[in-house]
């Protein structure tokens, strides 16, 4: 089935909740600009193993409502914890891919840990600590690298969307790369679901949310997977420092996988994925 929750500042947040109500529940929060249909290959996979999967469309993406503020970090954990009350998920698994992995971080440490709902959480190309170069991580991206990206999508968000599909988010850019049009149709369809402001503002919320606090906080088992070609998010400014601020991480680095790996490489994730969730 899927429906929609009202959060306590009066979003609608659509969702989807397939599978037995009893089975232990494995929750996915997807990246910018996109939408639950992003863990298709995650939510049938876990299906298949007899887990319940939930995966919920940010404020402003996909089939949520297309509202002007709540644009940042803390409003994107607060839908999250809505959707997980709202659905009484306990002992719950939460995985999520680049800015849905600030989301869960957020989300575990601000709600989900306090609330005893959470089991283990995953992070896959995530975003924290944080993107942006500051004093803190002088590692991070200029801040160029972002306005760039506020000035491609305001100057043209369909054919910005498009560039970034058909280019580093897949690796597609990348010589003797297996382009697949579908996979590029399909990142551009979330895209172009969601709010224009919302995609805006959401940039500013990825990419300059200091999580360290957030990561340190974070006491269940964590998994941290990120690929080393990932032309997104630096690997070794996230994934890397991810592993030393969490109490209780593994990390895993692919060789060679790009930003959208969970993707592309579904049949490596997926399998790696489950083994850690059965551990």
């Amino acid at each position: 089935m899927s429906s929609f929750v009202t959060t306590q500042d009066g979003v609608s947040i659509f969702y989807k909740d397939w599978g037995p109500k009893d089975a232990q529940p494995v929750m996915f929060h997807h990246g910018w600009p996109l939408s639950s249909d992003d863990w298709d290959a995650q939510m049938l996979f876990f299906l298949s193993k007899g887990y319940r999967v939930v995966a919920h469309d940010r404020r402003g993406h996909g089939r949520s409502a297309q509202v002007s503020e709540g644009h940042d970090m803390a409003h994107y954990a607060a839908d999250a914890a809505a959707v997980a009350d709202h659905l009484d998920l306990r002992d719950a698994i939460h995985i999520g891919h680049s800015t849905g992995g600030g989301e869960v971080a957020a989300y575990v440490a601000r709600h989900g840990l306090p609330q005893g709902r959470v089991a283990k959480a995953v992070l896959v190309s995530a975003v924290p600590p944080i993107m942006l170069k500051t004093d803190r991580y002088p590692g991070g991206l200029p801040i160029e690298v972002f306005d760039g990206l506020r000035a491609g999508l305001a100057a043209n968000r369909a054919q910005f969307f498009r560039d970034v599909a058909a280019g580093p988010f897949y690796g597609f850019n990348r010589p003797g790369a297996d382009v697949k049009e579908g996979v590029i149709d399909n990142w551009w369809r979330q895209g172009m679901m969601g709010s224009a402001k919302a995609h805006y503002e959401g940039i500013k919320a990825f990419s300059e949310t200091d999580q360290t606090d957030d990561l340190k906080a974070i006491t269940v088992p964590t998994l941290v997977l990120h690929g080393d070609d990932d032309q997104i998010v630096p690997y070794k400014n996230a994934g890397v420092l991810q592993a030393e601020l969490l109490p209780s991480a593994t990390l895993k680095i692919y060789e060679g996988f790009p930003h959208g790996m969970l993707t592309v490489n579904a049949d490596v994730l997926n399998a790696d994925l489950l083994a850690f969730v059965q551990a």
